[in-house]
């Protein structure tokens, strides 16, 4: 893909979605990402096993909230570039009426925003271009798709290690938990800093040496944990990712993956 056709798009320096895409096998990065790909897991090869693993897990998690909680909305913050079984896809096949609106504010991920958008004829998707700490923008934007007065499945999904303590990511699920109705759900997946520990610090700055500003912080458990303060965690809690729930499809081994998931309802 030419950047000369994307407004806002620096191919000099790295961006984690267009990392996460190459280690998912698209073709929407250059080579900046391509090298920064590649020299994370010769340090540590499970961080790019960690992408493939929080893929499945959206897709075990959307199929649960639409099948068996019953969960008809979903607000997708930091969506990332598109590839197979997005959001919207997953949902949709559930219920082919589910509505479900993608934020991120990546300018490769607004340029594919028509690929987002397509829907079952029942169903609604669409796209709000705002960074997640903006979150009054992307409320604002997704009350044209959803209805705040009816559960809504809020997906924070390898995100918020994007986000520095300083600019408050527990306040921004506070701020998107706090819009939505009693018995709306979170479900939210993070880079541990607690697994894998030497190997991981050192597979971490050698894709933050590539990064430029937008650097990316792994957290423990007990600060993943944080996030879900005031919420009903599903069992099994907070778990690596093939562990959540692997009847419901995808990988089920355990294995030694550097991140963390969970599920949680708002009561």
């Amino acid at each position: 893909m030419e950047s000369a056709g994307i407004p806002g798009l620096d191919t000099r320096v790295a961006h984690i979605s267009r990392i996460y895409n190459y280690w998912l096998g698209g073709k929407d990065n250059f080579a900046v990402d391509r090298e920064a790909a590649e020299r994370a897991p010769a340090a540590e090869p499970s961080i790019a096993l960690a992408a493939r693993a929080n893929r499945a897990f959206l897709g075990r998690a959307v199929r649960f909230l639409a099948a068996e909680a019953g969960i008809l909305q979903f607000l997708d913050v930091g969506a990332g570039i598109p590839t197979a079984d997005n959001t919207h896809q997953v949902a949709q096949r559930m219920a082919p009426q589910a509505r479900v609106v993608y934020a991120d504010n990546d300018p490769i991920v607004l340029a594919h925003a028509r690929a987002l958008l397509t829907s079952t004829p029942e169903g609604e998707t669409s796209y709000v271009d705002a960074d997640a700490r903006d979150t009054a923008t992307i409320l604002r934007g997704a009350a044209g798709t959803l209805d705040f007065s009816q559960p809504v499945a809020v997906t924070l999904l390898m995100v918020l290690h994007c986000i520095p303590d300083q600019d408050g990511p527990g306040e921004i699920v506070s701020r998107l938990m706090d819009a939505v109705p009693p018995g709306s759900y979170l479900a939210l997946s993070h880079p541990a800093k607690d697994i894998k520990v030497q190997t991981g610090q050192v597979a971490t700055r050698r894709l933050n040496d590539l990064m430029g500003p937008a650097q990316i912080r792994p957290r423990t458990r007990a600060g993943i944990e944080r996030f879900f303060d005031g919420l009903e965690l599903l069992p099994p809690g907070i778990v690596q990712p093939p562990r959540w729930r692997p009847e419901l499809g995808g990988p089920g081994r355990p294995g030694d993956v550097p991140a963390y998931r969970g599920v949680a309802r708002k009561t």
